[in-house]
């Protein structure tokens, strides 16, 4: 087992206060508190080798529950172990097989040239020059950034910028990657590159991944298995494919006729009409009584049976609010 989590729980303690210079006044001598619960009793296993989409819609908890898998914050309860290790205790031998990525932090050298800053990682992490090199050169040509990695890190584009930091945090061959959102802001090639490398690497290094991202390509692309937050619970844990299956109450039919001007409203709600070709949004119970009806009552040239997109399917996993009362304190 690579990651193991059962119960664990962040809750931040945030001051809060209603606007003017009275209230001002009042929070000098009793300050008011609320209770943030970031993270709230979640559990989950993850195993070796294993790329899993930790997905969640922003404030939802996943940022929060990485910093905690990675040690950067000790949690308010419950236990949370990777690779054995407890990560708030930043043992060197868990640092050296862990990493966290975030899409929208520096950690590279600024004013250096990426190799500049790969050579001083080798330092951090002790590694032997005979190991090092060959491995940095082998992320290197995956990533395809022989050019780059001699320019100032200033100089690069968001995107080359990503490709480099995401080389530093690997040099030291972790067994788990915590990916958070590591294409934000990339352009759609930028992004399949990177998730091109994540898989080659999870493949040849048999790496564990859990990773966070808002753009529904990579989860699709990486992520046979995902784990849905909300307001610091999980919604859902299992397969990509499930997730229709769960929370969709509807499929969509596809139907090609050879009169396209055929009403078909009492067949199912008509989303989309392209010339002969009319896509309907049906209940999922009812998919196989209506496909039957069209092809016995209407001249049928195609009919296709779909899942809705996934990303309808997230958003209604989204849309189910299961927040705790928040707690107010006074301190």
């Amino acid at each position: 087992m690579a990651v193991h989590v059962d119960g664990l729980r962040k809750v931040f303690e945030v001051p809060e206060r209603e606007p003017g210079l009275w209230a001002s006044v009042k929070s000098l001598v009793r300050r008011k508190m609320r209770e943030v619960r970031a993270v709230d009793g979640i559990t989950f296993d993850i195993d070796r080798g294993e790329i899993v989409g930790f997905l969640g819609p922003n404030g939802a908890g996943k940022t929060t529950t990485l910093k905690m898998l990675s040690g950067l914050l000790h949690s308010s309860g419950g236990e949370a172990r990777v690779l054995g290790f407890v990560p708030s205790k930043r043992e060197k031998e868990f640092l050296r097989q862990i990493t966290l990525v975030m899409g929208n932090r520096n950690q590279l050298q600024w004013d250096l040239p990426a190799l500049d800053s790969f050579g001083l990682n080798r330092a951090i992490y002790r590694l032997r020059r005979e190991d090092f090199v060959p491995f940095r050169d082998e992320l290197i040509e995956l990533l395809d950034i022989g050019d780059l990695v001699r320019k100032p890190v200033r100089n690069l584009s968001l995107g080359e910028r990503m490709k480099v930091e995401i080389v530093g945090a690997l040099l030291h061959r972790p067994q788990v990657l915590f990916l958070d959102e590591p294409t934000i802001g990339l352009d759609v090639t930028m992004q399949k590159r990177i998730r091109s490398f994540v898989a080659e690497y999870n493949r040849r290094h048999g790496a564990t991944v859990l990773l966070t991202s808002h753009y529904m390509a990579d989860v699709q692309a990486l992520c046979r298995r995902v784990i849905v937050i909300h307001h610091g619970q999980i919604l859902y844990d299992g397969p990509l494919t499930g997730l229709a299956d769960q929370f969709a109450a509807h499929k969509t039919i596809g139907v090609a006729l050879e009169d396209g001007t055929v009403d078909l409203t009492r067949y199912g709600e008509v989303i989309h009409r392209d010339g002969d070709w009319i896509t309907l949004r049906v209940p999922k119970t009812e998919t196989s009584e209506i496909a039957s009806r069209l092809l016995a009552e209407q001249s049928v040239l195609d009919l296709t049976i779909e899942e809705p997109p996934i990303e309808d399917v997230i958003e209604l996993v989204f849309a189910q609010e299961r927040r705790e009362p928040e707690v107010e304190v006074v301190a």
